[in-house]
């Protein structure tokens, strides 16, 4: 990096704290604070719904999953926008009707204060380790690349964010993420179009999609019924449309984007943008992923993308065998790019022959891969032998001109800092309204909550901060996020179906189901290889199930006596 890229990068960064602190100065109750005054048009509301899912994982891990296992991971969106249409027709007008300020306030009313309290803990627990970990997804990439320590980079990712967060409330996050969508969709369009140009000369764009699809990157569809299997249609279409009802109807990180609203069409329709949006944008940063797979199978790639770790074992016995596999690797490689020149100049059946040579050789170079790991684990076992959320970073920092670096790195941030901002502006909301207001400090004025609600912000930010600091990385990032959910949001799913549609099920009753579903859905987790999707139906089921079962115990106990 040079000047022009610090310049770029903190320019913009600066300018998007600067505008949320500007355009949302004075906040003066806690209905300006927590909703905006519902005042939120759809675009905003839209834009805003999909930046707090978006983190800076979305634009780190995803083209390294593509890379690694091609574009069917874009199967998890599917069912999103069935999830928002169903959401659009029936949460929605409840929420307006009820006017509440969290999701979690329509369980007491319906059930009671337990209930309430169960669902808004099972958010806070899961959220704010979320938010963690959308500080430490780029945070450990970054601090690796420009040789930042950890702590600083965490800092600098939190502070900005609680800056904004506690000055203007949810007016500031909903503003900012407009500027920072912006910044973020601009910045990978721009890498795809500077990855195409980069090419080899004669390798346009229509031979690189060629070389993507011979090679596996581009198949979109697995009907495969395979329940350990992460991502197939089926997987998509049921397990995501159950984990997305949860995040964007129970999640209030999500709730508050959409209740501050100036009206029940606006929300509908920004939720609805959400759902024709977000598959084309996954589609667009998958397939920046598989073009960057492309690339590097004419520009030699690193044995192993994490660079800072591989240097560190050059120097240990393991060194000398590292050589070996590296050189291995490099001879691999150049028989690989030359079989591929080969069938782009092929047709028909010589060419298909061609790239099943090269696919052999690709799975070649993916067992050095795996020995270089196992490699690097034996000289350091705290080493993180997972490096494909390091593979778009490594094509960034290598291949783009300065000025586009600089761009990139803000679009992580960016990504980083709007969805950190969504979620601590929502643990704030409900620790202020479902656990400190209504169990801890019942009366007190209105300029008494909204001060509480800026302080959770800034406690829940330093949580994120210290949690982010001393985590350890897990897999691979994005599913990291999705399993951390997955494991929670089928229990709150299920205590809000029952609470919306069978009437019949009262509160003790679904209080104890959600404990024992959400019990359940930790252990298989642990104990089984079900793939992580399939527990948000089998959490949402297994409420259901358990609240019929203790409610017509709990009536025929009522009818003995």
């Amino acid at each position: 990096m040079n000047i022009i890229d610090w310049i770029v990068l903190f320019g913009t960064l600066l300018s998007i704290v600067i505008y949320g602190v500007y355009k949302t100065r004075g906040s003066q109750n806690i209905e300006s604070y927590l909703l905006g005054d519902k005042s939120m048009k759809w675009w905003t509301i839209g834009l805003s719904v999909m930046a707090t899912q978006a983190s800076a994982i979305t634009f780190l891990s995803t083209p390294g999953q593509a890379f690694e296992d091609g574009m069917r991971f874009i199967q998890f969106y599917f069912s999103l926008p069935l999830a928002m249409v169903v959401l659009s027709v029936t949460v929605i007008p409840l929420y307006y009707r009820l006017k509440v300020y969290t999701a979690y306030e329509y369980l007491e009313t319906r059930f009671d204060l337990k209930t309430r309290t169960l669902a808004a803990l099972l958010f806070l627990i899961q959220r704010g380790l979320a938010a963690g970990i959308t500080i430490y997804a780029p945070a450990i990439i970054l601090s690796s690349i420009l040789g930042w320590p950890l702590t600083l980079t965490n800092l600098i990712i939190g502070l900005l964010v609680i800056i904004y967060t506690v000055s203007g409330g949810t007016r500031a996050v909903s503003q900012t993420q407009k500027q920072q969508m912006a910044v973020m969709m601009g910045g990978m369009v721009v890498a795809l179009l500077v990855l195409i140009w980069k090419l080899p000369e004669g390798i346009g764009f229509s031979e690189a999609v060629e070389v993507a699809g011979n090679m596996g990157k581009l198949h979109l569809v697995d009907l495969s019924l395979d329940f350990e299997d992460r991502y197939t249609l089926w997987s998509g279409m049921l397990g995501s449309f159950f984990l997305f009802l949860s995040y964007f109807g129970t999640d209030q990180s999500q709730v508050q984007r959409y209740i501050s609203g100036k009206s029940i069409t606006e929300s509908r329709l920004g939720l609805l943008m959400n759902g024709l949006v977000k598959i084309p944008m996954q589609f667009l940063i998958l397939f920046i992923g598989a073009m960057v797979f492309v690339f590097f199978q004419f520009y030699q790639p690193p044995v192993f993308f994490n660079e800072a770790v591989k240097e560190k074992i050059v120097h240990t016995v393991e060194g000398e065998q590292l050589a070996e596999l590296e050189e291995e690797f490099t001879a691999v490689f150049l028989e690989k790019r030359e079989t591929l020149a080969q069938a782009l100049r092929q047709e028909g059946a010589l060419a298909r022959e061609l790239y099943t040579k090269a696919e052999l050789l690709q799975e070649k170079e993916d067992a050095i891969r795996m020995e270089v790991k196992e490699v690097i684990v034996a000289a350091d076992p705290l080493a993180e032998p997972k490096d494909t959320d390091y593979v778009f970073i490594t094509f960034i920092m290598n291949y783009l001109p300065h000025g586009l670096i600089g761009l990139l790195l803000a679009v992580i941030f960016s990504a980083a800092m709007s969805s950190t901002a969504g979620e601590l502006n929502a643990l704030a909301s409900t620790t202020t309204v479902d656990i400190y207001k209504r169990s801890i400090k019942k009366e007190a004025s209105e300029v008494h909550y909204l001060q509480s609600s800026k302080l959770f912000t800034v406690l829940w930010g330093l949580l994120a901060i210290a949690f982010a600091t001393y985590a350890t990385l897990l897999d691979n990032l994005i599913e990291a996020v999705n399993i951390l959910g997955s494991l929670f949001y089928g229990s709150i799913l299920g205590i809000f179906l029952v609470a919306f549609y069978i009437k019949r099920v009262k509160s003790n009753a679904v209080f104890y189901a959600a404990l024992l579903a959400e019990a359940f859905v930790v252990i298989c987790y642990f104990t089984t290889d079900l793939a992580f999707l399939w527990l948000n139906p089998l959490g949402c089921g297994v409420v259901i199930i358990l609240g019929l079962l203790f409610q017509e115990l709990e009536n025929r106990k009522k009818v003995k006596r």
